[in-house]
């Protein structure tokens, strides 16, 4: 699934706690008791013992020039007949089931990436922390579980993250022990090994739904009211520029997905990211990636020399996986010079903080501007701002949708155009809450008129919710 799930986890009911007199203090909430992390079974061991075992001796036995030629049916066929001819040799008591799935796990640890291919195809789960080799995570609704899953030993980790880094041109040892990568589906890798990493190397990977992400997928799971997903979406196609903004985790890139989804299939549109991970659904697309230094300090290319790039390219739309540094500037400039709709994501709690942390990456780029320059700049160029947040009990929300209205004095304004409030939580942590508009009509929506897109202004309306 994305970033949206359409329910948290379901909770246990609670057993009716005894009668307690009316005068008795307000009951304490004790939370949950951590879950400790169990050791592996025997049987665990053995399992992955003999599953190594195997992966060594096929290596030994395959003709590997000749495994590139195989198609993965008749692959899956070779090694699930040497896994047969492995366990007669060895005399191992194992059923058709248990031989099926021993072959499907040497299969994967030969071409795939070892123990967390199944994970990986898994839909249900959106992250996989890998803490070592002997302690994997997974993100399901917005929670996170611990898996049985586990490596042999932290070189056998360290094979597959260097599989994934080296399937996309990128380096990870300890002269180097940070890299940022992506795997063939466009799920972002971020590894990190010794000697910054303690307890064996760390692996963060983001997955991302197979399925295009598009604003109804977002109403269904609850992330925004059909009414705000009509005016994105009328906002979109009216060209309006738009940050995506929130914390880490909050959906940002979901959000801009289903953005990038209304523009139209006659733009030509340029995307910037530092590990290429938005799969654009239009025709006309050209995805570029950041590439950081070889071993000599040589070579690198930022985000800032691509929009920079982008700009002499014919774009529509330039579109910014994120914004971090003085790249911002250019974006800036893209959007004032007859690129209007260009979209980013920038990391900020609240839609106010978002503009506050453009002003400052602007003045990262050591550009000789004033306060109130980059702030007109910023005015000019930004028409909208979506603020998402991953609330406490793990689902995604549109908390506000604010537009930009222009400079008064040295300040930049901003109105609300729709508010997420929230009402109430329980005590299992669900959250509770309404969307509702301000009352105030956006510039924007003149616009999207003179466009030919009709919005109904009754969802101006701030006495009822959405």
């Amino acid at each position: 699934m994305g970033r949206f799930s359409l329910r948290r986890a379901a909770v246990p009911e609670a057993a009716p706690a005894p009668a307690r007199p009316s005068s008795a203090a307000a009951p304490v909430v004790v939370a949950p008791a951590p879950e400790p992390v169990t050791a592996p079974t025997q049987a665990q061991d053995d399992m992955l013992d003999m599953r190594l075992r195997l992966h060594a001796r096929l290596i030994e036995e395959i003709d590997l020039s000749k495994l590139g030629e195989l198609d993965e049916g008749e692959m899956r066929r070779q090694v699930r007949r040497l896994v047969g001819d492995f366990a007669r040799d060895g005399r191992l008591a194992l059923n058709g089931a248990e031989m099926d799935q021993l072959g499907a796990e040497v299969f994967d640890e030969m071409v795939g990436l070892g123990p967390i291919e199944p994970l990986l195809k898994d839909e249900s789960i959106n992250d996989i922390l890998i803490n070592g080799p002997f302690q994997v995570y997974v993100e399901r609704r917005g929670e996170l579980e611990l898996t049985p899953v586990r490596f042999r030993d932290n070189d056998h980790l360290l094979r597959i993250i260097n599989r994934i880094v080296a399937a996309v041109g990128r380096r990870i040892d300890e002269s180097s022990p940070m890299v940022d990568a992506r795997l063939a589906d466009g799920s972002r890798v971020n590894a990190a090994i010794a000697p910054i990493t303690i307890d064996g190397a760390c692996v963060s990977i983001r997955k991302f739904s197979k399925k295009p992400l598009s604003f109804q997928r977002l109403v269904e799971v609850g992330a925004m009211p059909a009414c705000v997903a009509e005016f994105l979406q009328g906002a979109v196609y009216s060209r309006v520029s738009m940050v995506i903004s929130g914390g880490t985790g909050s959906g940002k890139t979901s959000v801009l997905k289903s953005c990038s989804a209304a523009i139209s299939a006659k733009e030509r549109l340029i995307t910037i990211e530092d590990a290429a991970e938005l799969q654009l659904q239009q025709p006309h697309v050209v995805r570029m990636e950041t590439r950081p230094p070889n071993i000599e300090g040589k070579g690198e290319i930022r985000q800032r020399e691509l929009v920079k790039n982008a700009l002499r390219m014919r774009p529509d739309r330039v579109i910014l996986g994120e914004v971090r540094g003085e790249e911002s500037f250019d974006m800036l400039q893209a959007m004032n010079t007859g690129h209007e709709g260009s979209m980013a994501t920038i990391h900020a709690n609240n839609p106010r903080e978002a503009i506050t942390r453009l002003e400052q990456m602007v003045a990262m780029g050591g550009m000789n501007l004033s306060n109130e320059a980059v702030r007109g700049q910023i005015a000019a160029a930004v028409g909208m701002v979506v603020q998402v947040m991953r609330l406490s009990d793990g689902k995604r929300k549109v908390m506000n949708v604010t537009e930009i209205t222009g400079m008064e004095g040295n300040v930049v304004q901003m109105q609300d155009i729709f508010v997420f409030h929230r009402t109430r939580t329980d005590p299992d942590g669900t959250v509770h809450g309404e969307f509702r508009a301000t009352g105030l009509r956006p510039k924007c929506l003149d616009e999207m008129t003179r466009r030919g897109i009709h919005y109904d202004s009754a969802n101006f309306d701030p006495q009822r919710a959405l």
